[in-house]
């Protein structure tokens, strides 16, 4: 069962899981923090408290970075445009709802596609199944998510835990090779007009550096046979430079078939310098390479799938897992030095307890209800197991902290976390009021409002922890004592379990003796004329509040009339400057 919190609680549970959201790496991580909402059932408590303690322990800080690499691999069904589907007629109507590819009983028609798969012995044999249709759709996802294979493969090593994603990684080498080829594909263009300007840098340096050289008698014949109109003689001369050009045409087309996996020819012959390529050329070269590629890839994936297929429902629930681990190191790094605590009966008790959000928090020990025999602190011998309490105390002395501890305590342990302090013991509630007194908000509609709000509080029954914060700041300090009293003893009555903070704690001794009155001290004032404040509360002590040490403080600072004013006051307390 849910405990219910008031409006002020509620914002205490919300900051806190902030705190831990914004913590988290991935998106559908903060799915694993909902499951860890509030709960008053004890067992569930603990079953999340020894989940949390067999867990936390195996993740650590350097996991952030490849948590944060891990992304969805989407399997999406999608229609195939290159390649057909041959069938028999009954065939046609469960091939067709597949969805996948073309579909037809014409082996004509079939002839137009690079892939061809069929039922009936043409081209490549297939069963009526997604994965030996359409394999690339199970293997583009995990080619393109390496990097996650990869990150997994890391943190089931940190884990201990056996990952699926090295024998993934393994088997896609294969495929890889192919998605390379077809990466060289997507750059054609560029591949082929690099290798034209290449070949003719090449072609243009060796036409400047021929010569022609002729003793005088091979002149006088060339020269005669030119006059005769025998132009073969000036090809004869030229063929060594010609047959050097088509020998670079022949290596530069060479490298592109390396690099393509396919013998290319697109350099023109007729015309040696500049070398240039025709655009239908590289068309026609692309169209060639398509349909290669196309049944290259196809039989890569079907082949790789066949390995991995058995592999890929592993791989979603590591996935899910790392989602979870996320969660358990953004909690990790938020409880870092927390403890978890005791399932108690009677009240809440904590040493050394540390506010979440303040830097540096003094830590303080406390009890509301039955007392722990291992609550060792000072001047715990004077808790008789109170559940009715008056902090009292100096002014900015923590005493409202306090309350936001014990609330975010409250929280932390009926999500079934551990909490911030050296150790706990805690009774699940059924639920958790915290009145904050709101600043600036005074006068009759202010009173009602909260007066209503109280009354609210102690209606029906249950497990009940009440915290207030300075009712009588909003109505006369005399009507204050009278209804906080009457309050006070109806939660007495109903076995409610309440903290309220009060200047009016000698007064409200005397109207209830069943209560405890704690006070916090401030001690003086320190060179820099600050509050010196021990802000962990003396059980069973009204505290000394803080008004004379203001009023040192300022008559210490000021001169003249002034000072003379505040030295007044001070004598009427009984002190000096």
């Amino acid at each position: 069962m849910k405990p219910k919190l008031n409006p002020e609680a509620k914002a205490i549970y919300r900051a806190i899981t902030a705190e831990i959201k914004k913590r988290l790496s991935l998106p559908g991580s903060e799915a694993h923090l909902e499951r860890f909402s509030l709960t008053n059932d004890p067992g569930e408590i603990r079953e999340r408290q020894e989940y949390l303690r067999t867990n936390l322990p195996k993740v650590r800080p350097e996991m952030r970075g490849l948590i944060s690499k891990v992304r969805p691999i989407r399997f999406q069904k999608e229609f195939l445009s290159d390649r057909v589907l041959l069938i028999d007629e009954s065939e046609v109507e469960r091939a067709e709802s597949l969805g996948l590819c073309h579909v037809t009983t014409d082996p004509t028609e079939a002839q137009e596609y690079p892939i061809v798969l069929s039922t009936l012995g043409y081209g490549v044999d297939v069963e009526l199944k997604p994965q030996d249709i359409a394999p690339e759709l199970y293997l583009l996802p995990l080619w393109k998510n390496r990097g996650t294979l990869e990150a997994l493969a890391r943190i089931g090593e940190m884990t201990g835990e056996r990952s699926v994603a090295p024998d993934i990684l393994d088997a896609l080498e294969k495929f890889g090779e192919v998605m390379e080829r077809e990466s060289v594909l997507e750059s054609l263009d560029e591949l082929i007009a690099e290798k034209e300007h290449e070949l003719n840098e090449k072609i243009g340096e060796r036409l400047e550096n021929f010569s022609l050289t002729l003793s005088g008698k091979e002149l006088l014949n060339f020269l005669t046979q030119l006059r005769e109109g025998n132009y073969d003689a000036i090809f004869r001369h030229f063929s060594g430079i010609e047959e050097e050009i088509l020998e670079l045409i022949n290596r530069a087309e060479h490298e592109l078939s390396e690099m393509l996996g396919t013998a290319v020819e697109v350099f023109s012959r007729e015309e040696l310098y500049p070398v240039r390529v025709a655009p239908e050329s590289i068309e026609g070269l692309r169209r060639l390479l398509e349909r290669e590629l196309a049944l290259e890839r196809y039989l890569a994936a079907r082949e790789t799938l066949e390995k991995i297929g058995p592999l890929i429902p592993k791989l979603r629930d590591e996935i899910e897992r790392v989602h979870e681990l996320d969660f358990l190191l953004a909690v990790r790094e938020f409880t870092e030095g927390f403890s978890f605590p005791g399932v108690w009966e009677g009240g809440i008790a904590f040493l050394q307890g540390r506010h979440l959000f303040i830097e540096n928090p003094q830590p303080v020990s406390y009890v509301v209800g039955k007392k722990p025999e291992e609550l060792n602190v000072p001047g715990a011998d004077a808790v008789r197991d109170e559940g009715i309490v008056i902090l009292t105390g100096a002014n900015s002395g923590g005493k409202t902290s306090l309350l936001e501890l014990i609330t975010q305590i409250e929280i932390l342990f009926h999500m079934g976390f551990p909490v911030p302090a050296q150790k706990a013991w805690i009774e699940p509630l059924d639920e958790l009021f915290f009145f904050r007194r709101k600043k600036s908000v005074y006068g009759a509609g202010a009173f009602e409002t909260a007066l209503r709000s109280f009354v609210r509080a102690l209606r029906g029954k249950g497990k009940k922890l009440i915290l207030i914060d300075e009712f009588e700041a909003i109505t006369e300090p005399g009507a204050a004592v009278k209804i906080i009293g009457e309050l006070l003893k109806v939660a007495r009555e109903r076995g409610f379990l309440v903290v309220i903070v009060s200047h009016l704690g000698e007064d409200l001794k005397k109207e209830l003796p069943f209560a405890r009155v704690d006070g916090i001290e401030a001690k003086g004032l320190d060179e820099n004329l600050n509050l010196i404040v021990d802000r962990q509360p003396i059980f069973g002590k009204l505290g000394r509040s803080t008004p004379e040490l203001i009023v040192e403080r300022l008559a210490r600072t000021s001169r003249g009339k002034d000072r003379e004013i505040y030295e007044r006051i001070l004598v009427s307390f009984g002190r000096g400057v």
